[in-house]
Formats: structure tokens, C-alpha cells, sequence
């Protein structure tokens, strides 16, 4: 079955239904298509239908007379996945309508094609009232879970509005430039070449920003380990941490690889690349290899030194903690569907006891950076604020860039802001 509508069914059915992860459901089913453009058609009918999922549930709440999404899950995703291509994609109405209910014959439930038909239709004729009605409901209006949004709102009120735009609008992939392989200026020339239009980030010194999506794995740059696929947010790590040829240096959550290898990219560093799941820890040894790149890689539970650590004193530690990701959703609109409110104290205090752990492993004048990809304050600034207090050997050190807000004593970029996705930062030395 490779279909594009019917491959888009199963995986927002899976996605938002059973809580699988969107790449990990995405990545099976492009490979089922050897057109890329029904590859891009795919990718982009699941994001928008990840992205929109909770409008567009809540609209066939109104249009279907008995509810789908449990005794017909796949074929409540394809009228989701229907409705993202009218509403999202600009998909014209009858094509919209027609493949989706062809779609229903592909997946073997041939036997609701007139539903899919009337209720598509129906949308179709009544789209201004219930756009109306679903926006008097802040789920369905903003496309986020209502605690999200009463979370956006208590952390940043005055920025919330922009907030939920910008998680809601789609974005091209950011690269960095590998500058140990190549150079920026000639490295845009030759996308150029491949009708890949970039242009350097303003204050991004490795950053590239695409005028558009591209298949990025086809480009030779990409497979000659010139270029990486990285937020520009993430890439101000390396700014951050700022290391130096020969330096000992840790990256305490280090999967994918992505930050690891930047510091690796601008230093020769006795770097240690610490992550728990085996899984995880091969796909940064995939990126190494890719980039040409080489370090330490452990298996080890950051939070348990005792288990991995030899002893040696780090001159820097990067700890990217784990969690809820809300500063990514633009990119990965699934964390709007998985994650729970419940989370944000688990991780809270997983992120306190990290700290905790590591802050012993780093030797008197040097550098602890903290970063997380969220933009709560809970798990941000108040934890940063209680290790401080906690630890009068560790002091804040300045941390800002042209995007941005000061928060606490760290930096918080909010989605969106310079072009970036949304990350927290605070830079802790070590004083005695």
C-alpha cells in the first residue's frame, strides 16, 4: 500500500491516536514512495494534520453523528488528514474530497466511502459557521491542549498570542555549516546551483536559513558531511559553551549528536558523549561518521556518574535536560498531542537532580550550560534560580543575543523570535 492519503491516515492514526512519534511513524512510511514529490506531499499532509489535529477533531465532533476515532481510527485520520489539505494546504476542494475518498477504498473501508464523501462536503459548505463555532473554544481555536495554553499564557502573557502562531506555522529546516569541511559563502553558492535557495543567518556564525523545504538528504553537501540539519536556537550551545583546542569537555544528553558535534566542529576537544538508550547513542556515532568527526561516546545515565564518570574533571559540561520540548512544536507538532501537564514536574525534577549530578564533575573556573528546548518557566529559570541558591560555588555568568529575553539568570528565546525555535539558556562557572 503506498498510497500518499492512505500512508497519511496511518500515521496521524498513529500518531495522535496510539502516541507514536511522528518521525518515528514518518520515516517507515516515506520510504514507501519513490517520487519525492509524493514523498513532500506525505510529509506535508501529516504535519498539517499533526499541527491542526486538535481543530480538526473537534470539527468532526460536530460533523459525524457517532464518533470514528475508536472503532475506525484510520479512517477518522483520513478525514483529518482531508480536512488539513482543504483548510491548511490549499488543496482544491474537489481534489481534496475526491483522493481522500478513494483513499477509503485503498485502506479496505471502501464501505465508508459516502461517509467521508458527506461529511468532507458538508465541511464544505458549512466551513464559515464552524470555523465560527470552533474558534469560541481555545483548544480548538489555538490548536494546542488547553493546559498548554493556559501554561503560555501564566508563563509569557503579553508574548502568547505570538507564541501559538508561531507554533502553528510551518517552517523549512535550518543547516549548519560543518566549517571544518567547508565554508559558508561557497557552500550557499553551490545550493544555489541545486535550486536550494539559502542565505546566511544574521548573527548565526555557522547558520543557514532555506527560503523553502528540500529534500536535504539528497543534497551531496549534506552526504560529504558539509552541512547538518540544526535549529539556529540550538546552535548558540556552542557560542555558549565556548571551548578551546584541547579542552575536556562533556556533552551530558548528547542524542542525537547534533550539539556534540558542533563542538567537535569548532575545536579539536576531548569530548564525551554520554547518553542512556543504546538506540540513541548509535545515531551519534552515525552523525561522527557522517561529519568526519570523532569523540568519546558512553553509555551512561547522566544522573549516575559514579557508573561512567573516570574521574577527570570537565572544563565544560553541556547539559541539553530533557524536557517537554514546548519550544519546539513548530517543528514537531506532535509534542502538542503527547505531552501532558502532569509532565512538567516529573521533568522538573529530573533536570534538578541532573544538575545536581553533574555540577561535581566540572572543575574550579569552568563552564556548566544549561538548556532546555521549552519555554516554561518551571522548568527553566526556577530550576537555574534553586541550584543557585543551593550552590554558592556556582555563579551566573551573562547570557544574551539579539533574540531573546532576559529570564532569570538565564535567556529564554521564544518560538519564532530571530527565526528561531524556542530554547533556554543559563551559563553556570564554577567558582571554588
Amino acid at each position: 500500500m503506498n498510497d500518499t492519503r492512505t500512508l497519511a491516515a496511518q500515521v496521524l492514526a498513529a500518531v495522535a491516536l496510539d502516541g507514536v512519534s511522528l518521525r518515528e511513524a514518518l520515516a517507515p512510511a516515506q520510504a514507501q514512495l519513490a517520487d519525492s514529490r509524493d514523498r513532500a506531499l506525505l510529509t506535508a499532509i501529516v504535519n498539517e494534520g499533526a499541527r491542526g489535529w486538535l481543530r480538526y477533531d473537534a470539527a468532526l465532533d460536530r460533523l459525524l453523528d457517532k464518533p470514528l476515532r475508536k472503532r475506525e481510527p484510520v479512517v477518522h485520520a483520513l478525514l483529518v488528514a482531508g480536512l488539513a489539505q482543504i483548510e491548511s494546504l490549499g488543496v482544491a476542494p474537489h481534489a481534496a474530497v475526491a483522493a481522500t475518498v478513494e483513499a477509503t477504498r485503498t485502506l479496505q473501508r471502501g464501505g465508508f466511502a459516502n461517509l467521508v464523501n458527506a461529511v468532507l462536503r458538508r465541511w464544505l459548505r458549512e466551513r464559515e459557521t464552524l470555523n465560527a463555532q470552533l474558534d469560541r473554544d481555545p483548544e480548538p481555536r489555538s490548536a494546542h491542549p488547553l493546559w498548554l495554553v493556559e501554561a503560555i499564557a501564566h508563563d509569557w502573557p503579553d508574548e502568547a498570542e505570538a507564541i501559538v502562531a508561531a507554533n502553528n506555522a510551518p517552517v523549512p529546516p535550518m543547516l549548519r555549516i560543518n566549517r571544518r569541511a567547508a565554508a559558508r559563502d561557497a557552500t550557499i553558492a553551490a545550493l544555489q546551483g541545486q535550486d536550494v535557495v539559502a542565505s546566511a543567518h544574521p548573527f548565526l556564525a555557522d547558520a543557514l536559513v532555506l527560503d523553502e523545504h528540500t529534500d536535504i538528504a539528497r543534497l551531496p553537501e549534506f552526504r560529504q558531511g558539509k552541512l547538518s540539519v540544526q535549529d539556529g536556537a540550538a546552535q548558540l550551545a556552542a557560542d555558549l559553551v565556548d571551548v578551546r583546542d584541547g579542552m575536556h569537555v562533556l556533552d551530558a544528553c548528547a542524542a542525537p549528536g547534533g550539539k556534540a558535534c558542533h563542538l567537535l566542529e569548532r575545536a579539536a576537544l576531548k569530548l564525551v558523549a554520554l547518553d542512556r538508550e543504546p538506540p540513541r547513542a548509535a545515531r551519534i556515532r552515525e552523525n561522527l561518521v557522517r561529519l568526519h568527526l570523532d569523540c568519546d561516546v558512553r553509555l551512561g545515565d547522566a544522573g549516575e556518574p559514579a557508573k561512567w564518570w573516570d574521574g577527570k574533571p570537565f572544563d565544560r559540561i553541556l547539559l541539553d535536560a530533557p524536557c517537554s520540548a514546548t519550544g519546539v512544536i513548530r517543528r514537531h507538532p506532535d509534542i502538542k498531542l503527547h505531552r501532558r501537564v502532569q509532565d512538567i514536574g516529573v521533568l522538573s525534577r529530573q533536570q534538578r537532580d541532573l544538575l545536581q549530578a553533574l555540577w561535581p564533575l566540572l572543575q574550579v573556573g569552568g563552564r556548566l550550560v544549561y538548556a532546555t528546548c521549552s519555554i516554561l518557566r518551571a522548568e527553566n529559570e526556577s530550576v537555574i534560580a534553586d541550584f543557585l541558591r543551593a550552590h554558592a560555588d556556582a555563579e551566573a555568568l551573562p547570557a544574551g543575543f539579539p533574540a531573546g529575553h532576559k529570564a532569570g539568570a538565564g535567556w529564554q528565546i521564544l518560538p519564532g523570535e530571530g527565526g528561531l525555535d524556542g530554547m533556554y539558556y543559563a551559563v553556570l562557572e564554577k567558582r571554588r
